[in-house]
């Protein structure tokens, strides 16, 4: 599984529920199409993290880059009713900071191969 994360701070005078509601719709969207496997959002606790990553953490789970890249490709047509969701949802948020992580070891990891 491969994991796409967004860290993101909410605008002035964004309401968090309407985030939630906004972020839910498009990740439905995407996962109704088969266009990515799962979905969480998080939100800081405590004040426990790093400041440059943010007070919201978004995780899109995909099979493969393939995968990805097909939710990549509809999202970049700009076509409704995927940009209403993508701009409902990225109007909302400043400070976004991307990465792309995946599970380890993968399939393609081999055990025992291990080299010091």
């Amino acid at each position: 599984m491969n994991i796409y994360h967004v860290w993101c701070d909410l605008k002035p005078d964004v309401g968090d529920l309407i985030f939630v509601e906004k972020f839910t719709a498009y990740m439905g969207h995407l996962k109704d199409r088969g266009l990515i496997e799962g979905f969480r959002l998080t939100r800081r606790k405590l004040g426990l993290a790093p400041p440059a990553l943010g007070e919201f953490h978004l995780m899109i789970e995909v099979r493969d880059l393939a995968q990805l890249d097909a939710a990549f490709d509809l999202v970049s047509g700009r076509r409704e009713p995927v940009e209403g969701f993508h701009f409902g949802l990225n109007s909302l948020v400043t400070n976004a900071t991307f990465a792309l992580y995946r599970d380890f070891p993968d399939p393609g990891r081999h055990a025992g191969e291990e080299k010091f």
